[in-house]
């Protein structure tokens, strides 16, 4: 495989709490969902940098947001252990691409789980605030009560974090020694906020000792390409190298979530690991993957939703079907709530879509970062206008009856709206324009991202095809 150098992106956009393994030659990752339905995308890859999404672990809405899951495989069987709703649920499968089994609820509380398989076949929850829960033979239920077994690194108090938060345990047993890789600091605020830190025991019930090179990743001064360093796993290859994968924001780009980064380590002949990236370095976009531009509406030869779109919330999983190579949305009652969306990855990026509306009913292609913070421009079926939530400017007529084509640009916050229709084959740009910077978990909660948007309000339907997404203006 490829050597990684320094630290690198492994996905752009926004794909936080990274939980990655390595089942002989393959590996495999997911994400945090949050309230994006279908949830826990899950990847694939054989070299650790060329990654393509393969399937879903969860195909209908929880209720909850879905967040920080630990992927694990264990006697032939994943596992995906992941928080929602208050409490901490398990799917299984046989295979990564699935189909995974329902949510079971584990009826334990506290986040992040991690989980891990003592030397004696005994299997085990850690949960954040460093807590302990064990688990049954076939993982599916706990046993016995939660106990608090490690209360994590105590960095400087001077240091500017969100807060203590022990989160995120994550467990490597190697030459005789449990490893525990956390997360503190808190995700996001400051630029040096989050950060990794280990320790080791020689059994699960302890002693935990902290690692004398704590904290293994964290951003330094907020000068740094990469905020909020944090949330690791350790993954190894089969030719014996080590790295941790993390998320982190980019500076100035926190629209764009927390991404997906790696960054090499290496062992010390005393039994202790430290990253060896550079502060500095930064990600060329050679390195970006490039199945991961991918935003086709349609998966190819299926007739199933394409693997990188999916539903604010999930309520509206049933109101689409597919026709003529061409997404069919029943228009929704309330207005920007939960659209159809997919990730951008870029600084600067272009998405365009080709729309017909029936007679009563509007279609939209917008920036949606949660509800009532949804931007873009939008077309009823006689004009076309610029929107900001519920309210619409610069209204411009056009042919009635008529499918039109909607573009958005957005140029490092800046964004631009345009529309083609057939009687001007040339693109006409609207006055109105919008600066998003501000639209992000920092200024408006829920640790969501800025994401393209699909939409249909009205007493009809809606026809989407010919979407495209490209870097650049």
């Amino acid at each position: 495989m490829s050597q990684i150098n320094g630290i690198q992106a492994l996905l752009s956009g926004d794909y936080p709490d990274p939980s990655i393994l390595r089942v002989g030659g393959d590996y495999y990752m997911t994400h945090s969902s949050f309230q994006y339905t279908p949830g826990l995308l899950i990847w694939h890859s054989r070299n650790l940098i060329d990654w393509e999404p393969i399937g879903h672990a969860i195909s209908s809405n929880l209720g909850g947001s879905i967040m920080a899951p630990d992927m694990v495989y264990h006697e032939g069987l994943y596992y995906i252990y992941f928080p929602a709703n208050g409490s901490n649920y398990v799917v299984t499968a046989e295979h990564p691409s699935g189909p995974w089994t329902d949510p079971i609820d584990l009826k334990v509380g506290y986040i992040d789980p991690g989980h891990v398989v003592d030397q004696e076949g005994n299997r085990f929850l850690y949960l954040s605030e460093g807590y302990r829960i064990q688990l049954s033979r076939d993982g599916w239920s706990t046993v016995g009560d939660l106990t608090q077994e490690y209360a994590g690194w105590r960095y400087p108090k001077e240091w500017l974090t969100e807060g203590f938060y022990l989160e995120s345990p994550k467990l490597t047993y190697k030459d005789g020694y449990y490893y525990m890789t956390c997360a503190q600091g808190g995700t996001a605020g400051p630029a040096t906020s989050h950060m990794i830190i280990s320790a080791r025991a020689r059994t699960l019930d302890g002693p935990w000792e902290n690692s004398p090179h704590n904290p293994i990743v964290r951003t330094n001064h907020r000068s740094e390409k990469w905020w909020s360093k944090g949330h690791g796993t350790l993954v190894d290859t089969p030719e014996g190298q080590w790295y941790i994968v993390y998320h982190a924001y980019e500076k100035g780009y926190h629209t764009l979530g927390r991404q997906t980064l790696i960054e090499p380590v290496v062992w010390s002949s005393n039994g202790w690991f430290t990253a060896i990236g550079h502060v500095d370095s930064a990600t060329d976009d050679a390195n970006k993957n490039k199945d991961n531009l991918d935003r086709n509406l349609i998966q190819k030869n299926s007739d199933k939703l394409g693997l990188h779109w999916h539903f604010f919330d999930g309520s509206r999983l049933e109101e689409y079907h597919i026709e003529d190579n061409a997404i069919v949305l029943t228009a929704g009652s309330k207005e920007g709530s939960c659209p159809l969306l997919c990730i951008p990855e870029d600084h600067s990026y272009t998405a365009e879509v080709t729309l017909t509306v029936e007679e009563g009913t509007e279609g939209m292609l917008g920036l949606f970062y949660k509800p009532g913070f949804h931007y873009g421009i939008g077309f009823d079926g006689k004009e076309i206008y610029a929107f900001r939530n519920h309210i619409r400017s610069e209204r411009t007529p056009i042919l009635p009856g008529e499918p039109v084509r909607l573009r958005i640009i957005n140029d490092e916050h800046q964004i631009s709206l345009s529309y083609q229709s057939s009687e001007n084959k040339d693109w006409t740009k609207l006055d109105h324009s919008y600066e998003m910077s501000g639209f992000h978990h920092n200024v408006l909660g829920n640790f969501l991202s800025l994401r393209i948007a699909l939409d249909a309000i009205g007493a009809g339907k809606v026809k989407f095809n010919q979407f495209t997404y490209r870097p650049g203006i």
